[in-house]
């Protein structure tokens, strides 16, 4: 059931909700959601929008998660977010569980980590086709951070433990950087300097140096992390507790936990509002939205999204 909107808001929230198979579009004015889109088939984790905040982009990744036996997803959702309707399916002509989608405004093209292929796929949405691909040469290859000028790809490889480098505009693998026996999520600095992914064995978080594509330090966390995101002040990182149901804030001057903030139940992914005011923060078992006012460290809102609510994408009219 799609539930429609008295009148579109100027931007909206999207949620990817895994357990509902839908996708949440929230008013942020009202913290209230105004739609949940269901998605064609099996289940979307990540989402991404387009720069006119017309189009969402949901990567069908199956029923599985990460490394587990399940359905392979081969598709992705595009969705009109005005209407709340799917309105194409881009079929990746197999199943390659494909996962998190990042848009890159220097190229014009949408990139998707495609898992069981070892690689992240280039989408051109003017053609709506397949422009090409990047090999990761690693399996399970979950998430992707892009430079801010499109020249350079990292992704998180869950099982491997390590981070691949791309050159997104030559299409080819730079290196592999090993990082821990799991890891899990990435994140860039604002500056592009330092890439964020958790030990996903141990409560720390590895800092590594763009310039030298090594592990340069690690920071102590109170438990093990999950996604990361920096303020746009660059001073601060966001780091979700899944276990502790909390989000750590890491002075990036210092390299060191500056507080602790509660949230619901099993924080995942935090996105940080294009004005530098808010973050929210998914909260998947409980079904949620931390909304995070910045300047004052503190959950202002708790939204209701769908079960399961993971990935999360801004969209401006």
């Amino acid at each position: 059931m799609v539930l429609m909107a008295q009148s579109a808001p100027r931007a909206v929230l999207l949620v990817a909700n895994q357990k509902d198979q839908s996708l949440s579009v929230i008013d942020p004015e009202t913290n209230k959601q105004i739609a949940a889109v269901p998605e064609n088939a099996y289940t979307g984790h990540e989402v991404a929008a387009s720069p006119d905040g017309k189009t969402a982009y949901v990567p069908i990744y199956g029923n599985s998660g990460v490394g587990k036996p399940g359905t392979d997803g081969s598709t992705m959702d595009i969705i009109d977010i005005a209407s709340h309707k799917v309105t194409h399916t881009l079929d990746f002509g197999r199943g390659v569980r494909p996962h998190c989608a990042k848009y890159d405004k220097a190229s014009g093209l949408l990139y998707v980590t495609t898992e069981l292929d070892h690689s992240v796929t280039a989408i051109d949405l003017n053609t709506g086709k397949i422009a090409g691909t990047i090999p990761t040469g690693q399996a399970e290859s979950h998430m992707l951070a892009i430079t801010r000028d499109g020249h350079y790809g990292y992704t998180a490889n869950v099982g491997p433990g390590t981070v691949s480098v791309l050159d997104l505009k030559a299409r080819k693998n730079v290196t592999v950087i090993p990082v821990a026996t799991h890891v899990q999520r990435i994140s860039l600095s604002n500056d592009d300097k330092s890439v964020f992914t958790v030990d996903y064995t141990k409560p720390r978080l590895a800092v590594i140096d763009t310039a030298t594509n090594k592990v340069k330090t690690w920071v102590e966390l109170p438990s093990i992390g999950y996604g990361t995101a920096s303020t746009k002040d660059g001073h601060w990182l966001l780091v979700a507790l899944t276990s502790a149901n909390k989000v750590a804030v890491v002075d990036l001057t210092t390299l060191k936990v500056a507080r602790t903030i509660d949230v619901p139940e099993d924080p995942t992914e935090i996105l940080v509002r294009p004005d530098g005011a808010m973050a929210y923060v998914s909260c998947g078992a409980s079904g949620k939205v931390a909304a995070l006012d910045i300047p004052q460290w503190k959950v202002t809102a708790t939204i209701d999204a769908g079960k399961g609510a993971d990935g999360l994408a801004w969209a401006h009219f």
